[in-house]
This record gives C-alpha cells, sequence and structure tokens, in this order.
C-alpha cells in the first residue's frame, strides 16, 4: 500500500501517549508539494489526489494557500491552481473521451519528435566530420576530441515539447482561468534549472512571475536529453528536479501549518518478493533488480538518488521550519506496479490511475486513527465513509463515448482489459 510520512515541528512534538494538539482557532494554511516523474508520475498523482480529497471532504485542492510543483509535478499543480480539480484532471489527462474539447490534454504531446532539430544538427555533420578529421590528422589531437566534436551533431533531444507548452497555454486561457502568475488567487511555484549556472529558477515568485506559466510548465519539465532546453530571457531552462525534488522550502517560507507531499518515485525493494513469479495483478515478481538489465538497474539508480534527496531533505525542512506539520504521500516501495510501469507508456495510465486511487485509500483507512488526530489539529477530517465504501472507483466501468468511428473498437478493448486486471486482481 501507499506510505505516509509526516514530520512534526520540535515546538510542539507529538510525544508517546499525549494527546493531539488542540485545533487552531483561525484556518489553517495548507499547501501542496508535487515531485516529478514523468507522464505516469503525474498519473499516480492524480490517482493519489483524487483519493485524498474524496477523504478530505473540508480540504479544496484548488483553494490551497500555495502550490510548488517540478517537472511533471508542476503540470498538476498549475492546472490545480487554475482551478481544475482532481476529477476534471483525470478526465483531461487520463480519460481525455469523458472531458471538454477544451480541457484535454493528451499524453501524446509529450512524446512529438524533435524532428526539425535533429535535422538542423544533421545538416552540420558533414562539416563537423572535416573539423573531426582535422583535429585527428592535422592538429594531431585524440580520437577521444574528434567524437566529441562529432557529438556536435546529435540533437539535443529526442522530442519536442512545443506542441505540450501551446496546449497547455489553451487549457490555461480557458475561460475563468489564466496563463499570468500574476493574475492567480494563489501562490503557485514551479521550478526550473538554469542549465548555464545550474542555479534553481521559481517561477511565480517575485521577479520570476511576468513568465507564462505554460512556459514555465515546459521548462520546470524539460528533462535534458529527452525534452530541449526552454528559452526565457535568453537563457536555457531545463528540469528543476534536477536541484532538488521537491523545493518544499518556498512554499514553507510563507508560514504554512501543513504541507502536503506527493513523490511518485520511489527504489523498488526487491527482497520483500515472494516465491511466486506473478502477482496477483498480472505484474512479475522481481528478485534481483539486475535480472532486468540495464533499464531497471539505471531506473533503480534514479529514483534511489531522487528519494534520498527527498529523504534529506525533509530533514532538513523539519529543523527550519519547526511550524509546519509536513505529509508525505508516495507509492509502497514493495509495489511493482509502479516500478516495472514504462514512463511513456501511456496504455497503462488508466490501470495505474486507479492503482494509485485504490492504494491511496488503502493507505488512509491502515493509518485512519493517527492521521485523523494529525489533521485535527488543522480544522481537517476524513470521511470515513468514503473510506469505508469498497464500491468507489476512479475508473468506469463504462468506456468513453467514442469520438471517431474508428477509436471505438481501440477504447473498448483498452477498457475491458483494464477492467479485467483489476478484477483479477480483487478476487485474489
Amino acid at each position: 500500500m501507499a506510505t505516509s510520512h509526516v514530520t512534526r515541528g520540535a515546538a510542539a512534538p507529538l510525544l508517546p501517549g499525549a494527546g493531539p494538539r488542540a485545533p487552531r482557532r483561525r484556518q489553517a494554511r495548507v499547501g501542496l508539494a508535487l515531485a516529478g516523474g514523468g507522464p505516469l508520475g503525474a498519473t499516480w498523482e492524480i490517482g493519489a489526489l483524487c483519493a485524498l480529497g474524496e477523504a478530505l471532504p473540508g480540504l479544496d485542492f484548488t483553494a490551497l494557500d500555495g502550490y510548488v510543483g517540478v517537472s511533471a509535478g508542476g503540470f498538476v499543480a498549475a492546472a490545480l491552481a487554475n482551478g481544475m480539480r482532481p476529477r476534471q484532471l483525470f478526465d483531461a489527462f487520463i480519460d481525455s473521451g469523458r472531458a471538454a474539447a477544451a480541457d484535454r490534454i493528451s499524453p501524446l504531446l509529450f512524446v512529438r519528435p524533435a524532428l526539425a532539430a535533429g535535422l538542423g544538427r544533421l545538416l552540420s555533420l558533414p562539416v563537423l566530420a572535416g573539423q573531426a578529421a582535422a583535429d585527428l590528422l592535422l592538429r594531431r589531437r585524440s580520437v577521444l576530441s574528434a567524437v566529441e566534436r562529432l557529438g556536435r551533431a546529435l540533437p539535443a533531444s529526442v522530442f519536442d515539447n512545443r506542441a505540450f507548452e501551446a496546449r497547455m497555454h489553451k487549457v490555461f486561457e480557458a475561460p475563468g482561468r489564466t496563463d499570468d502568475f500574476r493574475r492567480l488567487g494563489h501562490r503557485l511555484v514551479l521550478v526550473a534549472t538554469d542549465l548555464d549556472s545550474g542555479e534553481a529558477a521559481p517561477f511565480g515568485m517575485p521577479g520570476w512571475d511576468h513568465v507564462p506559466i505554460s512556459r514555465a510548465v515546459a521548462a520546470s519539465a524539460a528533462l535534458p536529453g529527452l525534452f530541449p532546453p526552454v528559452t526565457i530571457g535568453g537563457r536555457s531552462y531545463v528540469d528543476g528536479a534536477l536541484k532538488k525534488t521537491l523545493h518544499a522550502s518556498v512554499l514553507l517560507d510563507q508560514g504554512l501549518d501543513l504541507l502536503l507531499c506527493l513523490n511518485p518515485l520511489v527504489p523498488f525493494d526487491a527482497t520483500h518478493a515472494q516465491r511466486h513469479r506473478v502477482m496477483a495483478d498480472g505484474a512479475p515478481r522481481i528478485h534481483r533488480i539486475v535480472e532486468g538489465g540495464l533499464p531497471l538497474v539505471l531506473s533503480q539508480t534514479f529514483r534511489s538518488l531522487i528519494h534520498s534527496r527527498l529523504e534529506l531533505g525533509l530533514k532538513g525542512y523539519e529543523r527550519s521550519h519547526p511550524g509546519t506539520d509536513i505529509e508525505l504521500f508516495e507509492p509502497d516501495q514493495r509495489d511493482p506496479q509502479m516500478f516495472l510501469a514504462n514512463i511513456f507508456s501511456y496504455s497503462q495510465r488508466r490501470a495505474l490511475a486507479e492503482h494509485a486511487y485504490q492504494k491511496t485509500r488503502a493507505d488512509l483507512r491502515s493509518r485512519r486513527s493517527t492521521l485523523a488526530a494529525r489533521l485535527a489539529t488543522h480544522g481537517l477530517a476524513l470521511d470515513d465513509a468514503v473510506l469505508d465504501d469498497p464500491r468507489r472507483r476512479l475508473v468506469s466501468r463504462r468506456p468513453p463515448a467514442p469520438q471517431r468511428a474508428l477509436a471505438r473498437p481501440m477504447t473498448r478493448l483498452e477498457e475491458v482489459l483494464d477492467d479485467l486486471e483489476l478484477a483479477l486482481a480483487q478476487a485474489a
């Protein structure tokens, strides 16, 4: 099940055997921090937010006191700050057949090949090859130097993020929304990294709020190698996760009482694998990461680095902001479904959103008494009837109404496969 972590301020610790702190008289200031994780990381966050939104009816996730997003989490944070509820985000990004045409955000926007940029680099190959030959034959430089020069013919990215940015601009320019940080009713910070200096760029903060929200989203999610850097004011910006996992301090400095954090990327704990080769939901067991080859080894390495930085950051926040409670939600490290999911495999997005939704609900049930006491100090309460309702689902059992005749067979097949997978897991 999903795990949750809380850090409590040293000024008012909850001692063993002691009761919860008395509820604050004023309305608690609540913020939300979302980490990255690619499109499927955003899918997990949307599923988890749908579960949290239902379980906490007193908390409006579109009217919090502050939002900070990094990479894919920036896209989710920007949509929430613009008034899109978690269920609307689910319809827009995951089950787009149910969303209004103006809200649809196709995941295929993330995988537009960078053809123009690649072609431009290839056209420079003859010149670069001549320069490399001159380095070797005339200047007596090393082979490595020649290879480095030829490497300039490689494109800066695999995918093009311009279509994604343009679509986000249209979504945020819809009636009742805005693509301008300064016109939002809530603090929104989208963190990117200056490629040339390595410094964090907190778009949305004073001095950084003149940039369109859609452009800041694209910059914060521009993972080097996959997406090209985004040029803003003559500077090149890339994924904000290069500096920190959450960048929560930009909100904590505003004096929050409670900060909810979601992190979709955790290292997988293969030491808890059972003897069965296949899980109840059909996912294969992983006994040793190395058996999965280079992709799983690299994934585990990246996740471990990201998570270790997150743990260090949380300890630092506890010391620097003792008056704020921090609650972290993330997948269970023993859950292979999140670890094996291909970051750019969109056929899994509906099943993964349902998985995140149900696992988050199970986590809330398992920690009900402890979490309820903590939330009560901020005037919040869990809805027991919602949490105990076994019929609740995020993904509808009915396939969405087809938008095109040719889409009907594939849409229905995807829905049937999703239902079959979930039914097998529940039966087991």
